[in-house]
């Protein structure tokens, strides 16, 4: 090595062999830095499976490195010097090294950006920062796309993906099957006889037992159960994992991927973001190996369709929308919701056995489903009215998959319709006949999902008629619910008075969450 190595920080959502500040470097001229930040696992309080994945992932991926003749700095959270920030632990990396130059890929998240680009300011030595080639869609690209539209609609951004990799499409430049999207073909509700295949999960080695007992000795006070602790916190484990869902899960993952069922918290689903989001496997390659489960004739085209949908897709799609937005999301309410987000949301003490069973999987799991974390979780949260800022800071926290570039958007403009209809079409608000029919939650509920009004009533069906007549000035010009407010108008008073005296009796009853859940 020369006297005066690179200096490359690597994140903890960084943990790719190909990261840019990486690639093309030798290993005898490089220094890789990964620093675990008590700044990074307080800002909010992450979920201790959360915590435990991220730590272990990184320790494994560095012993990864070492084994391949690459020069590791890495520091523990234990280190009696830690700075507790990214830029102390890259100061007091640039004193131990003295490198020429410090590369570093870009950060996925706002304000860990902002703070690498007062880097060059800081340090003596030539800071890079490099873009983060991970993605498909660049900033700029993103940019330019969305440039001069007046509606940012992500089927036309993920048919400009399609083309741009060729993934599902003929030869001459159409969409395999005729068609885009079969979102229409994955909507099924569950069958009584659902049995879906086991995902993988995965015993702790000496690293994560190690990181376990971190966590619990320094943020025991954090949400979540800590253990059984079972996701996949090395590539070869993640791998495991991806290969169990393309060989057991895919083919159904289409049809049920918006049904929910108590107690079975996997569903057909991946369960790979965890490993995508924190770089463990590349998305462009599960999106490949989707495409040629079709081609074998071992998976639908509506399941393979739906699931690279939401990678290059829906992913892409949020990534640039984050970027394009910020730093305006954070703040957005365009809806002045101010409730308090409920106590329950961290006990998971509630009567509706819907927001129970899917807070006691976030619970225990780190982890809800997409159509749990929209249509019943976030759905209550728009529907009562909760602040943006409080139900952020939940969604980032409880979330072993989340980060707040992926998080802010989904929560703050997709669930919330906080940004006033930049992203979503019309807010996603339903009342209790849609977790009913894509559930069966409602079956042994205390609530009666048939009744609307009054005592024993599904509260999802008054809070419904409430947000839609609080909100009427701002809704009723939408064309996709506009027609809502005629069923409304043609209700009799006393029905009306009934729903909206329903859904205020219920919603004084919600007890506010004590301070110091999320953040202290």
């Amino acid at each position: 090595m020369s006297n005066q190595p690179i200096l490359v920080p690597v994140l903890g959502d960084q943990l790719t062999r190909t990261l840019a500040a990486i690639k093309g470097r030798t290993k005898d001229d490089t220094v890789i830095l990964m620093m675990e930040v008590w700044d990074e696992a307080t800002y909010v309080k992450h979920h201790k499976q959360k915590i435990v994945l991220i730590f272990s992932a990184m320790r494994h991926f560095a012993a990864e490195l070492r084994e391949a003749g690459w020069t590791v700095d890495y520091v523990e959270l234990t280190d009696k010097d830690n700075s507790g920030s990214f830029t102390g632990e890259v100061a007091r990396a640039i004193e131990r090294h003295e490198p020429r130059a410090v590369h570093i890929t870009e950060a996925s998240e706002w304000r860990v950006q902002q703070a690498i680009e007062e880097w060059p300011d800081k340090f003596a030595c030539e800071v890079e920062i490099l873009p983060d080639d991970r993605f498909l869609c660049s900033h700029q690209e993103f940019r330019d796309w969305a440039e001069g539209r007046k509606h940012l609609t992500m089927e036309h951004f993920y048919r400009e993906m399609r083309k741009k990799t060729g993934i599902l499409m003929t030869g001459d430049g159409k969409p395999k099957g005729g068609d885009w999207n079969y979102d229409k073909d994955n909507r099924e509700p569950p069958k009584d006889n659902l049995d879906p295949p086991p995902v993988p999960k995965f015993e702790p080695d000496e690293i994560t037992r190690e990181v376990i007992a971190l966590v619990s000795e320094k943020f025991g006070d954090h949400f979540g159960d800590l253990e059984p602790f079972q996701w996949p916190v090395n590539r070869s484990e993640a791998e495991q994992a991806a290969d169990a869902f393309f060989a057991e899960r895919i083919e159904k993952f289409g049809p049920y991927q918006d049904a929910m069922v108590h107690g079975s918290d996997d569903m057909f689903h991946s369960m790979l973001s965890t490993s995508i989001n924190c770089g463990l496997l590349d998305p462009l390659e599960l999106c490949q190996r989707a495409e040629q489960a079709y081609e074998d004739g071992t998976a639908p085209l509506n399941s393979v369709e739906g699931f690279i949908r939401q990678i290059i897709g829906w992913r892409e799609y949020i990534r640039g929308f984050y970027w394009l937005h910020m730093p305006g999301l954070e703040s957005d309410n365009k809806l002045n919701a101010q409730r308090a987000l409920p106590e329950f949301f961290w006990t998971g003490e509630t009567d509706m056995r819907c927001l129970a069973d899917c807070i006691r999987s976030t619970k225990s799991n780190a982890h809800a489903h997409h159509i749990q974390r929209l249509m019943v979780l976030g759905n209550f949260c728009l529907l009562a009215g909760i602040n943006p800022r409080d139900v952020q800071d939940w969604y980032l926290a409880v979330y072993a998959d989340a980060y707040d570039w992926v998080e802010l958007p989904n929560v703050s403009s997709m669930i919330l319709y906080a940004d006033g209809g930049n992203l979503a079409t019309k807010p996603y608000a339903a009342s209790g006949n849609y977790i009913n029919k894509m559930s069966d939650y409602c079956k042994e509920c205390t609530y009666s999902v048939s009744k609307k009004t009054g005592e024993g009533a599904c509260p999802f069906n008054p809070l419904y008629w409430h947000f839609m007549d609080r909100h009427r000035d701002r809704l009723q010009s939408n064309h996709r619910i506009g027609r809502i407010y005629s069923n409304w108008d043609r209700m009799d008073e006393q029905k009306r008075a009934d729903y909206l005296e329903s859904a205020d009796a219920f919603l004084d009853s919600l007890t506010p969450a004590r301070k110091g859940w999320a953040r202290d």
